[in-house]
């Protein structure tokens, strides 16, 4: 029974619901089927109240919601918003989404392929043309009220993530700026950052998921879950949990050797037995068997992530042929309805090219692969049949990880290393958080499941360490670019770019992380203060007594060090002439004493046409000693030269192997040389003792007054804390002077280089510079140089498209060996300019000390690409460039995505007069975009 309220109460919850409802989140609240969660309701209402907001929250928990409401805000105010995407796909998506809310007329879609409606008070689009609109002062900008960046987190990727600083550090002051990243482990710090580049901004964090995610490690046939107890589901909450018992004990016992040998093998039949039996239950399933334990547990549908495209093409094939059937008939036809619907616009000879009727019957099955080699429309169609439950089983690399909405009930992960790029790594928590956030559907699954897949050596403890850190770093990637410079100069003239610049994320992450070294310097430095005032003396300058103490210390021990290098010089050189059959006195060591020299192990090159043992540390004579053992004897067995004390014959039969053989010879050796004394090596006289240099420190000494201090020696002591504590600060000021202004100097660096290539004159950008400000992209300045050079002059459009491919493609397999083929004739010419050219810049920016190892500069053209782009543009069919290309459709269609892309900037910065170079550029865009190409809707 409910508490009734008094009227005091009612009144006050009226006013309550009054005030609710008179905001703008009331009617949007409205717009959903299921209450906003606390976070979310947060977020809106610090938006509503004019702030800027941080939302960080796991995948799938909702955060897009609060970008919703910046657009339902923006259209009640009568302002715009941009609505940013990191790749073409989510802007596709989400640019979907609005439409079915907004209407066409009010949504547009800009991804540097596509333009749709770009005028209307909502744009969906990639950060990177929201960058591009800054920099041109584009009109559209205009009326701009709210920006939404959508995956923020974006900004650490060491390829593409300047773009998102660039953007939030230009964005004009009277923009809101909502930002929704993944949980990172440093919200507050990032969300400090945007409260001094953007003003006050809200930080949410949100780290409990909407669907709890348990956890599970899949062995044999059995399923086991990773903690004993999951009592925050993969949350954040209190209870303490530990790994599960039997899944340590499995470990332990795939681990352990069973004890071999011959005799023990009757005794323990029994017991190995047992163990071979227990052993059999352990294996890695295969993928059919894995995805059919999944459906029997009714766990799918499921992701299962493979670090590898040709794996997730394999793992389809493997499911076809162990007769995997996931959909009815009923499924089936509604899945070839749907396929022939949306690929309808594919002409029929490229089907078969394609792989379609392969790929066709996999869907049909309810199996597909998802990677970044398909065909775009052909993942767009298993992203939509997997949406609709028509696929249930995915096998998809971690690109799919990247925000695309394709939830699944669970998420499995086959290994726990993929390839980064160098080597064969262990996935980071952060990586691991974001491939198993996809587990759990919001509204439908009342759980999520991640499946870790049992591999031999596996770590149960290890795995729990992944599974239990929750959040992973922000780190920014930013670094100043050619095309950066000079708009920005163009913009702001060179001390304010500085000054702007010095806002960076980056630079705010690396000052403060000086922040603590300063701290440190400070105390240090009240340290030599007290250190300073213990080593007073009343008799002088003790500090310069100290120092005259320590130059003789120095000097002291180079010359012990010069002394101890000569010995060993002599004593190496007196070893170089033994030879088999001296009679030595070994100095020191374990054999010290008679031997006799079997072999003198000169180092290799130096053994005088004797075939001894080599070394190529200094020689290592084989000797035999008065006790009858043969050692191989090193440099350190002889601090002082050796001279031979007799001469001995060595038996052609002498076998050091041999204790009869060596006996006898080391008979011999003491009847032959044991009643010889070894000569006393004598001393030499010290340098020191002749040194100029010491003789005037010592004198310097005696003649200071604080020599005959009676707390001289006290005062030494804090004198010698004084220096070792000075020296240590001083490393410190380095460290902070290394990091500090580091972004500044970079920038200083390519405004230098650029004012010797005549881009810029102080703060005045050239008619050079000003091309250079419209051409974005790793290597915009080599791009801009063979325009001003006239490179692409003459050239046919197929030949110009084979030349730009160069600035943007990157092969896979870096270390390539084979040269790639090119286009004969004019093209390979220009592409052989572009290559010096690309030798010029490097050289330059090697003189200008513009690293590339730190994400600056340009890298060398790749021609990897040139002849399939040569192709298309010709005109050639799908199945011949793809066949000689040898590459995936996907790749092929994408590669020629950022071809265009790099056209279309060359056509907006050639010159207009006497050059053909603008013209042909837009025919080449015309003859790529064309085919498969044309009517792929992602890039």
């Amino acid at each position: 029974m409910t508490e009734e309220l008094t009227p005091a109460e009612a009144y006050a919850a009226a006013r309550r619901r009054a005030a609710e409802e008179a905001t703008a989140l009331a009617p949007f609240r409205a717009l959903y089927d299921f209450d906003l969660d606390p976070f979310q309701i947060e977020a809106c209402q610090a938006l509503e109240a004019g702030k800027g907001v941080l939302v960080a929250a796991p995948t799938g928990s909702g955060k897009t919601i609060v970008g919703e409401f910046a657009v339902h805000l923006a259209l009640k105010q009568g302002r715009k918003c941009f609505y940013t995407t990191p790749i073409k796909a989510l802007s596709n998506q989400k640019y979907a989404d609005l439409v079915k809310r907004y209407g066409a007329d009010r949504v547009g879609l800009l991804t540097g392929d596509n333009s749709v409606n770009s005028e209307a008070p909502v744009v969906v689009m990639t950060t990177e043309v929201l960058r591009n609109m800054l920099y041109a002062g584009s009109q559209s900008l205009r009326g701009l009220g709210y920006v939404v960046m959508d995956e923020v987190h974006y900004l650490s990727d060491r390829f593409r993530g300047a773009v998102w600083e660039e953007v939030i550090i230009h964005l004009p002051d009277s923009v809101t700026l909502v930002s929704l990243s993944a949980t990172v482990s440093n919200a507050e710090e990032f969300g400090d950052w945007l409260d001094t580049v953007r003003g006050d901004t809200e930080v949410i964090v949100s780290e409990s998921r909407p669907v709890p995610l348990w956890q599970h490690v899949l062995a044999g046939r059995r399923i086991y879950d990773l903690f004993e107890e999951e009592t925050d589901h993969g949350g954040r909450g209190s209870g303490r949990r530990e790994v599960n018992p039997d899944l340590v004990r499995l470990a332990r016992m795939e681990n352990s050797r069973p004890m071999g040998g011959r005799d023990r093998r009757r005794g323990r039949e029994a017991d190995r037995e047992r163990e071979r039996r227990q052993r059999s239950r352990i294996w890695t399933p295969g993928r059919p068997e894995v995805i059919e334990r999944l459906d029997a547990e009714g766990l799918l549908p499921a992701i299962t992530f493979i670090f590898s495209r040709a794996g997730c093409e394999a793992a389809v094939q493997q499911c076809l042929y162990a007769g995997l059937r996931l959909n009815d008939e009923e499924g089936r036809a509604r899945v070839r309805e749907i396929v022939e619907e949306r690929t309808a616009s594919i002409p029929t000879e490229d089907l078969h090219v394609l792989g379609y009727y392969e790929w066709l019957e996999g869907l049909e099955r309810g199996i597909a692969a998802h990677h970044a080699g398909m065909l775009p429309t052909f993942k767009e169609v298993v992203e939509e049949l997997f949406v609709r439950g028509l696929v249930k089983a995915v096998f998809a690399t971690e690109t799919l990880a990247l925000g695309i909405n394709m939830p699944a009930r669970s998420v499995v992960l086959e290994k726990l290393v993929k390839w980064n790029g160098e080597q064969h790594a262990d996935i980071t928590p952060g990586e691991y958080t974001q491939l198993t956030g996809r587990a759990g559907r919001r509204g439908i699954d009342v759980e999520g499941h991640a499946v870790v897949l049992w591999q031999r050596g596996m770590d149960p403890g290890h795995l729990a360490g992944l599974a239990g850190t929750r959040t992973y770093p922000l780190r920014s990637s930013f670094k100043p670019s050619y095309n950066m410079a000079v708009n920005l100069v163009d913009q702001f003239g060179r001390h304010r770019s500085r000054e702007l610049l010095e806002t960076s994320f980056a630079q705010f992450q690396a000052d403060r992380s000086v922040v603590g070294i300063s701290r440190q310097v400070q105390r240090n430095e009240e340290g030599l203060d007290g250190y300073r005032e213990g080593m007073t003396c009343h008799l002088g300058d003790f500090e310069e007594y100290a120092r005259l103490r320590r130059e003789l210390k120095d000097r002291e021990t180079e010359l012990a060090k010069q002394g101890a290098a000569q010995r060993r010089v002599a004593a190496a050189t007196s070893l170089e002439r033994l030879k088999p059959g001296d009679v030595i006195h070994v100095p020191t060591g374990k054999f010290a004493g008679l031997a006799l020299v079997l072999d003198p192990g000169l180092p290799a090159g130096r053994a005088n046409g004797h075939r001894g043992f080599e070394h190529q540390d200094g020689p290592r004579p084989l000797v035999l000693t008065a006790e009858r053992q043969v050692k191989r004897l090193a440099s350190i067995d002889f601090p002082v030269p050796v001279e031979p004390l007799e001469r001995m014959r060595i038996p052609k039969s002498f076998n050091p192997r041999s204790p009869q053989s060596r006996r006898d010879l080391a008979s011999a050796l003491r009847t032959k040389a044991g009643h010889i004394a070894p000569e006393r090596h004598r001393k030499q006289r010290s340098a020191a003792a002749d040194d100029r240099e010491i003789a005037r420190l010592r004198t310097a000494l005696r003649a200071h007054p604080c020599h005959g201090c009676d707390e001289r020696e006290d005062h030494a002591r804090w004198a010698e804390r004084y220096h070792r504590l000075q020296r240590d600060t001083r490393q410190l000021e380095r460290r902070i002077e290394g990091r500090t202004n580091t972004i500044a100097r970079t920038f200083d660096r390519i405004v230098a280089l650029l004012t010797e290539m005549d881009y810029l004159r102080a703060d005045e950008v050239t008619e050079h510079g000003k091309r250079l400000a419209r051409l974005y992209g790793e290597l915009d300045l080599l791009a801009s140089e063979c325009l001003r050079d006239g490179v692409w002059e003459g050239l046919d459009p197929a030949e110009l498209a084979a030349c730009v491919s160069a600035l943007v493609y990157e092969s896979r397999q870096a270390d390539d060996a084979v040269a790639p083929k090119l286009p004969s004739g004019r093209a390979k010419a220009a592409l052989g300019e572009m290559v010096r050219i690309w030798g010029r810049l490097d050289a330059l920016e090697e003189e200008f000390r513009i690293n590339q190892a730190e994400g600056v500069g340009q890298r060398e053209p790749d021609l990897g690409f040139a002849w399939a782009a040569y192709q298309w543009a010709s005109d050639k069919g799908l199945d011949e460039v793809l066949r000689e290309a040898e590459m995936p459709a996907g790749d092929f269609v994408r590669w020629c995505k950022q071809v265009i892309d790099v056209l279309g900037q060359i056509a907006a910065a050639a010159p207009r007069e006497n050059s053909t170079v603008a013209k042909n550029a837009r025919k080449a865009v015309d003859a790529l975009l064309r085919g498969v190409v044309a009517y792929s809707s992602v890039g």
